[in-house]
């Protein structure tokens, strides 16, 4: 009867100890199966808060690449958000520091919606700076070209009234003349007759011309192709030289002017027989001439 007991006693001691021992082995596979589960979990968190953070260093690359001159807090900014990156790849993968790196995701989101609000309004301002200075350097273009159309045509103008402000001849006349000890002159066609050539003009009115002392150049020519007179020599701008028989010297008044000078025959013998040329220069150049003829 009390081996029956005892026996009893065993079996029952035997199917509790078993049913705890598949407790504690039930529940071990419970927490092995939950902290699988809760470090899956934590790993795609992860992944996901490494994706925020790839994004938010994209969207900050994006804004850098529209300067060209990178603002310094988004550069600044986004070295933060790669060096939070780098850490996170290498940082334990529990709750703790999930949340951290979470805190400082959100903390840069804010501080990012902020940065870009910023680099938004300059982008405008510089586009618009952009346009005030295109706007700018045209019209500064165009006064240019204004100004030097101005000095082009006030540089021909000047050219104008520089050619423009010589003195003119008309009635150019010359001929020979017998002079008499009175000082009466008698003109006259006979060359051998002929004391001296007389080369009379009116000096035309030009208000271009500054009144004062002025002169012109007087050129007789012979039959025989001699400049009479002194002969001497000048140069002209153009480097063209001229042999003359006398300048002709006067006093300018800004009004037409009547003037007549004398020629002497180059030697004794008188003047030639022939066709007389009489040129009248200013310092520019031929302003008048006339033919004679000495029989």
């Amino acid at each position: 009867m009390e081996n029956n007991k005892s026996n009893l006693g065993l079996k029952v001691a035997l199917g509790i100890a078993l049913a705890l021992f598949l407790g504690a082995a039930f529940y071990s596979f419970d927490l092995v199966k939950e902290k699988k589960e809760t470090e899956a979990q934590l790993t795609k968190e992860k992944q996901l808060v490494m994706k925020d953070l790839s994004n938010m260093a994209k969207q900050y690359d994006i804004a850098i690449g529209d300067n060209e001159v990178a603002n310094a807090k988004l550069v600044e900014a986004k070295d933060r958000i790669n060096g939070l990156i780098d850490s996170l790849k290498i940082s334990e993968t529990n709750v703790q520091s999930l949340w951290r790196y979470k805190s400082k995701y959100l903390s840069l989101q804010k501080e990012m919606d902020v940065l870009l609000t910023e680099n938004d309004k300059l982008k405008i301002e510089n586009e618009l700076l952009a346009t005030s200075l295109d706007s700018t350097k045209v019209r500064l273009e165009e006064r240019t070209m204004f100004t030097d159309s101005l000095l082009v045509q006030n540089t021909e103008l000047a050219t104008v009234v520089e050619n423009a402000a010589v003195l003119n001849t008309v009635g150019l006349k010359g001929f020979g003349v017998i002079e008499r000890t009175s000082g009466k002159l008698i003109p006259t066609e006979r060359a051998r007759r002929s004391d001296k050539i007389r080369v009379c003009f009116t000096v035309a009115k030009n208000s271009l011309v500054q009144a004062g002392d002025q002169e012109l150049y007087v050129q007789v020519i012979d039959p025989n192709n001699n400049t009479l007179g002194a002969n001497e020599q000048i140069a002209f701008d153009d480097d063209k030289t001229l042999n003359y028989s006398l300048v002709s010297k006067f006093n300018y008044e800004n009004s037409s002017l009547n003037v007549c000078e004398f020629v002497a025959p180059r030697t004794d013998d008188g003047f030639a027989e022939g066709r007389y040329v009489v040129n009248v220069f200013n310092n520019k150049g031929l302003v008048s001439a006339t033919e004679f003829t000495l029989k």
